[in-house]
């Protein structure tokens, strides 16, 4: 982990309020793990006051760059999104423990949900896996087709579906759906996404071997603040926690109380 003045050299709307973002500078060289994020201070002004959350999406280590996707949606994300190529980024990272590489076999299955800005993280986890010679099958669930991006990249790795609440791109319906419906074979699960579908992915498909990475709001990032907290499944006490900026953002199945 480091902090650096970063580099933004490339910015542009992808899809409906979503921007990708690319930086470069010394820290990409420590973005091995998939599923890490960053903690980015928007602005020179006093307010924001805290720093935002994103995930990393893609890394190229020789080129020392990190592509990042977001939201914007509030004053934080909305700020960022006025960044242009050249301008410095202060970012912190990479933060958190990412998804585990060593649980999946050469030859393997890996079954990759994402939904909406859940998304990002994925595709970067997809690539190492390949890399791995692991079968990567991906459904990505969207509100709409004007919320949908990285799709057509995506597929470049492996087997993609897409499934749309308003039936506008793919199927029509939620990712679990169209998964209890089609029943892709695989061996490992791992996924990002608002924390209902976490819970209907864990509820409704039951799989064996699962990762599951949660979103949520965070004050410092390192695991000093305690905003971020979640309870552990399970726990005769409900007194248990793990910090999802630390001990996360991604967990094995059964255990946190999604």
């Amino acid at each position: 982990m480091r902090k650096e003045l970063t580099k933004v050299v490339h910015h542009e709307q992808i899809a409906d309020k979503i921007y990708e973002l690319t930086f470069e500078g010394e820290m990409v060289a420590e973005m091995v793990d998939p599923g890490q994020f960053l903690h980015i201070r928007i602005g020179d002004q006093y307010m924001p006051l805290l720093r935002r959350p994103i995930s990393i999406c893609d890394v190229d280590l020789e080129r020392k760059q990190c592509t990042i996707l977001y939201r914007a949606e509030g004053e934080g994300t909305h700020l960022l999104s006025q960044k242009r190529k050249g301008d410095r980024l202060d970012v912190l990272g990479p933060l958190g423990k990412g998804f585990p590489l060593d649980t999946i076999d050469e030859g393997e299955t890996a079954l990759l949900i994402g939904g909406g800005i859940g998304v990002p993280p994925l595709y970067y986890l997809s690539k190492k896996l390949v890399e791995r010679n692991v079968r990567v099958i991906h459904v990505l669930g969207f509100g709409s087709k004007k919320d949908a991006f990285y799709v057509d990249a995506f597929e470049q790795l492996g087997t993609t579906a897409v499934t749309t609440i308003d039936g506008t791109l793919g199927y029509q319906g939620f990712v679990t759906d169209y998964i209890k419906q089609k029943g892709p074979a695989y061996d490992v699960l791992y996924s990002c996404g608002p924390t209902p579908m976490l819970k209907a992915i864990e509820e409704q498909l039951n799989p064996d071997r699962a990762y599951f990475s949660l979103e949520e709001r965070m004050g410092c990032g390192i695991g000093a603040c305690f905003a971020c907290v979640c309870s552990v499944k399970d726990d005769p006490s409900g007194h248990e926690y793990r910090k999802i900026c630390s001990d996360g953002p991604v967990f094995p199945q059964g255990v946190i109380q999604l």
